[in-house]
C-alpha cells in the first residue's frame, strides 16, 4: 500500500469518524440504547484502525526518507546508522501492516457466514454436482446444529443448481468452513451415461463471513438495484410481485442477487448485507495479498479459482491438493462428515 493510498483511508476513516459521532449525538440516538451501543462500537473500531493507519503512514514516509539518506550520505559512519535505522523500520512497517490485516482475522471467530456455490465445466453434471456440494455442507452444518438459510437459488430443470447462495448461523461456523473456497472436481459416472464412461465436472464454492452492512461505507449512489418476479426451476415465476433484487456495485462490478423472502424490502436488506461482506472480505484478501511475500499459507493461497478438491467416486476416494492427502470414505465425506478433513486442514494452516 502506497503512501498516497494510505492518506485516502486516513482521511476517509476521519470524516467517517466525524460522521458517527454526530449520529451518536442526535436526540434520536441518545433515545435508543441499542442503537447508541452500536454506533459507539463502530467508532471505537474505527478509531483503532486509524491510529494503525496513522503510525503506519509516519513509519512509511520516515523509510522513504532513511532510503533517500542512504542514497545520498557519503560518511561510512553515518551511512551505517541510517541504514540501520531504516531495518528498524522497515521491521516496524510490517508489523503495523500485519496488524492491519488481523484486522480481518476476528472474522475467523464469525458466527455467520455466505456459502455461494456454482457449477463449472461439466454441463448438467456439474449442475448436479453443485447440488450434492450443497447438500455435504447443509448436513455438516446440521451435524454442528448450526442453521442454514437458502438467501438465492436457481435450478435447473432436471434438479441440478445453477447458482446457490445460503447464509450459514452457528458458533465457529466460518472458522470451520472457510477452507473451502475454491475449484471442487468430481470424477464419476453420470446417471445420464449409458456408456459408463468417467466424467470429470467441476463446481465453485466461495465462503466468507457475513458482517453488518453498517461496518462498512456503501454510497447510495454506487448501486444499481433492479427488482423482478422470483423463479423456480426452468425459470417460471413462483410469486406475482417484483419482489427478487438484483443488487450491482458499479465501482466493483460485484452483483447480488436476493429473492428468498416475500418482501422487496428484505430482499433488499440481505442483498445489502450480503453486498457489504463480499466487499469486506475481497478487501481483506487484498490485505492477504500485500502479505504474501511476508507470509505465505498453506491452505489460504488467496486464489478462489485454484482447484483444491477432487471427487473421486470409482476409487471413494476424497483428495484434497493443497496438503497432498486423500482419504477413502467418499460416500461418508458426501454425508457430510467433514470434520477429519477440516481438522486436518486447520492444523496445518
Amino acid at each position: 500500500m502506497d503512501i498516497n493510498k494510505l492518506k485516502t483511508q486516513v482521511k476517509t476513516l476521519q470524516e467517517e469518524i466525524k460522521t458517527l459521532e454526530k449520529e451518536s449525538s442526535s436526540p434520536d440516538t441518545i433515545k435508543d440504547i441499542s442503537k447508541l451501543k452500536d454506533i459507539s462500537q463502530n467508532i471505537a473500531s474505527k478509531q483503532e484502525k486509524l491510529s494503525i493507519l496513522i503510525q503506519l503512514l509516519n513509519v512509511k514516509e520516515q523509510v522513504k526518507e532513511t532510503e533517500k539518506m542512504i542514497q545520498e550520505e557519503t560518511d561510512e559512519e553515518m551511512l551505517e546508522l541510517v541504514k540501520d535505522e531504516n531495518s528498524k523500520l522497515k521491521e516496524r512497517e510490517m508489523e503495523l501492516q500485519e496488524e492491519i490485516a488481523k484486522d480481518g482475522t476476528k472474522i475467523q471467530e464469525a458466527k455467520e457466514c455466505i456459502v455461494e456455490i456454482r457449477p463449472g465445466t461439466g454441463g448438467e453434471e456439474a449442475n448436479l454436482f453443485a447440488l450434492d456440494l450443497f447438500r455435504m455442507y447443509s448436513k455438516y452444518a446440521e451435524s454442528r446444529k448450526w442453521q442454514v438459510q437458502i438467501l438465492s437459488k436457481s435450478q435447473t430443470g432436471k434438479g441440478g443448481l445453477k447458482e446457490l447462495i445460503a447464509q450459514i448461523s452457528g458458533e465457529g461456523c466460518f472458522e470451520a468452513l472457510q477452507y473451502e473456497s475454491g475449484v471442487h472436481r468430481v470424477q464419476r459416472i453420470p446417471v445420464t451415461e449409458s456408456s459408463g464412461r468417467i466424467h470429470t465436472s467441476a463446481a465453485s464454492v466461495v465462503v466468507y463471513p457475513l458482517i453488518d452492512e453498517k461496518e462498512i461505507h456503501i454510497n447510495p449512489q454506487d448501486l444499481k438495484i433492479d427488482v423482478y418476479r422470483s423463479t423456480g426451476p426452468g425459470g417460471q415465476s413462483v410469486n406475482t410481485t417484483d419482489s427478487a433484487v438484483r443488487m450491482t456495485h458499479i465501482p466493483t462490478g460485484i452483483v447480488v442477487t436476493c429473492q428468498d423472502e416475500k418482501s422487496q424490502h428484505k430482499n433488499k436488506k440481505k442483498a445489502l448485507s450480503i453486498l457489504a461482506s463480499r466487499l469486506a472480505d475481497a478487501e481483506h484478501e487484498k490485505k492477504q495479498e500485500e502479505l504474501s511475500e511476508i507470509r505465505k499459507s498453506a491452505i489460504k493461497t488467496g486464489d478462489r479459482s485454484a482447484k483444491i478438491r477432487t471427487y473421486n467416486f470409482p476409487q471413494s476416494r476424497v483428495t484434497d491438493h493443497r496438503i497432498k492427502k486423500s482419504w477413502h470414505n467418499l460416500k461418508d465425506i458426501l454425508e457430510g462428515n467433514l470434520d477429519q478433513i477440516i481438522e486436518t486442514l486447520s492444523s496445518v494452516s
